[in-house]
C-alpha cells in the first residue's frame, strides 16, 4: 500500500496514529486506541454481520479473540482507499504466533480449539456460509487428478516434476479413492446435516499462523485471528487441518498427534462418527492433490525447482502419514 492511500484510509477512523509498521499481508498501526491491524479484508462484505454477530458471542462468553472490526467515522466496518481497494481496520493484541516447535503451546491451541467449538453452537440472525458437502469435494478432486495426469502422460519432453507424479499417481490415486469409499461408507452423512442443522460453525483456518501467543508470556492468555473463513460444518474439520499443518512440520509423529487428539478431547470429546471423519480426512492425499492442482494452473513451460520439492514432499509426507493413521486409528491402507 502506498503511503498515501494509507494516510487516506486511516483518516476515515476516529483514531490518532502515532507509527505504522509492515506486518504479514497487513500494517501495523500504534495508536491512542491501542495496537490496531489495517488489512484487505478476506470476506465479502456481505458476510460481514454475521461475521461481528460471532465476534459479539465469543467475547460475551468471555472468549478472547484479537481482531475486532473498528468502524469508521461514517459507521461501517469497511473503509475504501483512494485506488479502489477495500480495508477493515481491526483491534490488534502484541504476540506472536504460536511456536510450531514447541509442544506446549501446539497442546494449548488443541485444547483452545476445543474451548472455541463448543461455543460455536449456536442459531445466527445473519446468514453463515455452509461447506460444501464432502463427498462432492472428493469427487471433484478425483476427477481433477485424472485429468493431470491425462494431461502429463501427452508431455514431452517430460521434466523430473512430471515423472514424479506419474511414477507415483497409481498409490496416490488408490489413496484418495480408498478416501471416498471410506467416506460413501460412513455415517458422514449423519454427521454433516446435524451439524448444519445444530448450528455448528467451524473457524474455516486455524493454523499456528492464526493464534497469537500474548506479550509479556507471563500473561499465559492465547488468542485467535482470521475467522473470516467461518461457516456452518462439522466441527472437526477444524481439528483435521490444525493436526495435518502440525503433524506435516513433525513428520507424522504419533505420540504429538496423539497428545493433541487427548488436550481436544479433555475439552470436548469426539464422538464415534467425528472420529470415523478425521480419519477420513487423513487418508485422502490432500498435499499431493494441492500440488497437482497448483501445476495444473500455473504455466506448465518452467516448473521451478520449489514445485518439484514439494511434490516429493509430498510423497515422502504420505508415506509417513500411513504410519500415523496404522497407529492411531489402525487403519492400512
Amino acid at each position: 500500500m502506498q503511503e498515501y492511500e494509507l494516510n487516506n484510509v486511516l483518516e476515515q477512523y476516529d483514531v490518532v496514529v502515532s507509527s505504522t509498521r509492515k506486518a504479514r499481508g497487513a500494517i501495523l498501526c500504534d495508536t491512542d486506541k491501542g495496537l490496531l491491524l489495517l488489512k484487505e479484508p478476506d470476506i465479502s462484505p456481505t458476510k460481514i454481520p454475521a461475521l461481528l454477530e460471532l465476534y459479539e458471542h465469543l467475547e460475551s462468553q468471555g472468549f478472547r479473540q484479537a481482531d475486532f472490526p473498528v468502524r469508521n467515522r461514517e459507521g461501517e466496518f469497511i473503509s475504501r482507499g483512494e485506488a479502489g481497494g477495500i480495508f477493515m481496520l481491526k483491534r490488534w493484541c502484541a504476540g506472536r504466533e504460536c511456536d510450531i516447535r514447541k509442544t506446549g503451546e501446539l497442546l494449548k491451541a488443541s485444547g483452545n480449539l476445543a474451548k472455541l467449538h463448543l461455543l460455536m453452537q449456536k442459531e445466527s440472525e445473519s446468514p453463515v456460509p455452509t461447506a460444501p458437502h464432502l463427498k462432492d469435494e472428493y469427487m471433484r478432486h478425483n476427477r481433477e487428478f485424472k485429468k493431470v495426469r491425462k494431461f502429463m502422460r501427452g508431455v514431452a519432453p517430460k521434466g523430473e516434476f512430471e515423472f514424479a507424479f506419474l511414477k507415483c499417481f497409481d498409490k496416490m490415486y488408490h489413496w484418495a479413492d480408498t478416501a471416498l469409499k471410506e467416506l460413501e461408507n460412513s455415517s458422514y452423512d449423519d454427521l454433516y446435516y446435524k451439524s448444519i442443522e445444530q448450528g455448528s460453525m467451524a473457524h474455516g483456518e486455524y493454523n499456528y499462523h492464526n493464534i497469537i501467543m500474548s506479550q509479556p508470556p507471563s500473561q499465559n492468555i492465547l488468542m485467535v485471528t482470521n475467522f473470516e473463513r467461518f461457516r456452518r460444518d462439522v466441527q472437526a474439520e477444524d481439528l483435521y487441518y490444525f493436526l495435518r499443518k502440525v503433524l506435516e512440520k513433525h513428520g507424522w509423529k504419533e505420540r504429538l498427534g496423539d497428545n493433541m487428539l487427548n488436550a481436544y478431547c479433555a475439552i470436548r470429546p469426539l464422538s464415534k462418527a467425528e472420529m470415523e471423519y478425521l480419519k477420513i480426512r487423513l487418508i485422502y492425499p490432500e498435499k499431493f492433490w494441492k500440488v497437482a492442482d497448483s501445476y495444473y494452473r500455473s504455466n506448465k513451460a518452467w516448473i521451478s525447482i520449489k514445485s518439484i520439492e514439494k511434490i516429493n514432499v509430498a510423497i515422502r509426507q504420505t508415506e509417513e502419514k500411513e504410519r500415523f493413521l496404522n497407529h492411531v486409528f489402525s487403519f492400512a491402507l
